[in-house]
C-alpha cells in the first residue's frame, strides 16, 4: 500500500493548477483502476502543501472531501486557480 500512496501523491503532485482529475483518474494513472475509493483515504490523510489534493474530484464533478477546511474552502481554491 505505502507504494500506491506514493504513486499517488506523485500523480497529484502533477496536476496543473487551474485543472482537476477524478479520483478514478488518479486510481488509473496508478495502475489500479478499482482503487478510487483508496485514493480518497490516502488523500484525506495528506496535509503536505506541496501535495495539491484541492485538484482531485468526484467523477460526477462533486467535490468529495477537502480536510483543510472542507468542501467550501475546496471549491474556492479550485475557482481561484481557474481565474
Amino acid at each position: 500500500m505505502e507504494n500506491f500512496k506514493k504513486k499517488v501523491f506523485s500523480i497529484v503532485k502533477k496536476i496543473p493548477k487551474g485543472e482537476t482529475l477524478t479520483y478514478k483518474d488518479v486510481a488509473q494513472k496508478a495502475g489500479r483502476p478499482r482503487a478510487y475509493r483508496a485514493v480518497g483515504s490516502i488523500l484525506k490523510t495528506n496535509f503536505d502543501e506541496k501535495i495539491p489534493c484541492h485538484r482531485v474530484i468526484r467523477v460526477d464533478g462533486g467535490m468529495g472531501g477537502y480536510n483543510r477546511g472542507g468542501v467550501s474552502a475546496k471549491k474556492r481554491i479550485l475557482d481561484l486557480e481557474k481565474t
